[in-house]
């Protein structure tokens, strides 16, 4: 049984900052976009912090690994959907640098916590 909440981990923190990151750059986006790209990475960014959060509920690891894998592909999905958006435009350079960075340390996070409760399921 865990003694703290998925709001305890620093990847479920970063993944909520994201989602509010992604919403505020996802306003300006042309309209034809609504049902597009606005809509995918708005939906991806949520995703994240969602499945970390139903996977660390279930209080079983072999349940928290299936909903880190599908967390990670969100978030391979949205870093793949902000190069996107840099490279048509969408986004500042400035604002492309930030973004990518922290989906890229959400990545990390998400592949590292992936390892160490593997690694526990193991032993």
């Amino acid at each position: 049984m865990r003694n703290s909440t998925h709001r305890d981990l620093t990847v479920w923190k970063k993944s909520i900052i994201l989602v509010k990151d992604i919403y505020v750059q996802t306003r300006s986006f042309p309209n034809e976009e609504l049902y597009g790209l606005t809509s995918q990475m708005r939906r991806a960014a949520v995703s994240i912090p969602s499945n970390i959060a139903e996977g660390y509920a279930r209080n079983s690891d072999r349940e928290l690994l299936r909903f880190l894998k599908i967390a990670l592909g969100s978030a391979s999905e949205l870093e793949t959907q902000i190069i996107i958006c840099n490279e048509i435009g969408y986004i500042k350079p400035e604002v492309f640098d930030s973004m990518h960075g922290t989906v890229t340390e959400i990545l990390k996070m998400l592949i590292s916590l992936n390892s160490s409760v593997k690694k526990k399921l193991n032993d």
